[in-house]
């Protein structure tokens, strides 16, 4: 049964910062993304620690789940959640990092950058 893309449910399985959710809003003006795309978190495979972080903007796809966090709607594939269950997204601003984190409880490893990690 494929989940129907209309309807975003009301509990995701992530949370996002308000400081990301501003950062998130402030990018989707910049970038001129129209209202039609929604912001898309997954998993793939590569990076120096076997899984690279997705977060972008883009159409919804039939086997998608829709969430609603703050104003942004997130778009994520079901197998997905598996790796990405209670993760966190922050934006940092300090001397040595700046932009999006992720604080994810189901990495057993994680590389140097912040993008790449093993479950």
């Amino acid at each position: 049964m494929s989940a129907d893309v209309n309807t975003a449910t009301t509990t995701a399985p992530i949370s996002i910062t308000p400081s990301a959710l501003e950062q998130l809003k402030a990018l989707r003006a910049e970038l001129g993304v129209d209202a039609d795309h929604f912001l898309r978190i997954g998993v793939r495979g590569g990076g120096c620690s076997g899984f690279e972080y997705q977060l972008g903007f883009d159409l919804p796809e039939e086997d998608d789940k829709k969430y609603q966090l703050g104003e942004e709607t997130i778009l994520m594939k079901s197998g997905h959640a598996l790796y990405l269950i209670g993760m966190e997204i922050d934006w940092a601003t300090g001397l040595n990092n700046r932009g999006f984190t992720f604080n994810n409880p189901n990495a057993t490893e994680t590389c140097g950058c912040g993008t790449s990690f093993s479950a």
